[in-house]
């Protein structure tokens, strides 16, 4: 799993207050997943938001489906495996993720998204996706997004490449 690698990866604009705003888009291959940004907490705490992208950027882009999907299945399911996981929210551009996390380091992280991806392919069901639980409860699709994350875990060898050479 990468840290970002500021030499392959800044744009050459004016640096943004906006982490990603700074990522050159055209550079990066997905699917990948690479360590956004750190932030350390008042208390000594460690914030590490990552970037987890499953479509290369102005290409493709993930159905609004599959992407609501994911975000539910991955944010219940994730939980059973550590109570380190802040949130796991989609990208406004739907081609992917971040997770903020209290001090999950990156490969810690890659098996915490391997068995959390596994369980989604073998959910049953999406969480959460009603009316009660959602505010667009009927905007789900088990398939699309089992679809998509069985595409992301079999490219698991190349998540830590970024930028290829």
């Amino acid at each position: 799993m990468s840290e970002q690698n500021e030499s392959h990866t800044l744009t050459d604009g004016p640096r943004m207050n906006v982490e990603s705003f700074n990522l050159d888009h055209t550079k990066v291959r997905a699917p990948f997943v690479r360590v956004a940004d750190r932030k350390r907490l008042p208390g000594g705490d460690e914030l590490v938001k990552y970037d987890v992208r499953f479509c290369q950027p102005n290409v493709e882009h993930l159905g609004m489906r599959a992407v609501h999907s994911i975000e539910h299945l991955t944010a219940e399911l994730m939980r059973n495996h550590t109570d380190r996981l802040i949130d796991f929210s989609p990208m406004g551009c739907q081609t992917g993720f971040y997770a903020l996390t209290l001090g999950v380091e990156p490969q810690e992280f890659a098996a915490l998204l391997e068995v959390t991806f596994r369980d989604v392919l073998e959910a049953g069901q999406v969480p959460a996706a009603n009316e009660v639980q959602c505010g667009w409860g009927a905007n789900h699709s088990l398939a699309e997004a089992q679809e998509a994350v069985r595409a992301f875990l079999a490219e698991r060898e190349t998540w830590d490449v970024v930028i290829p050479d």
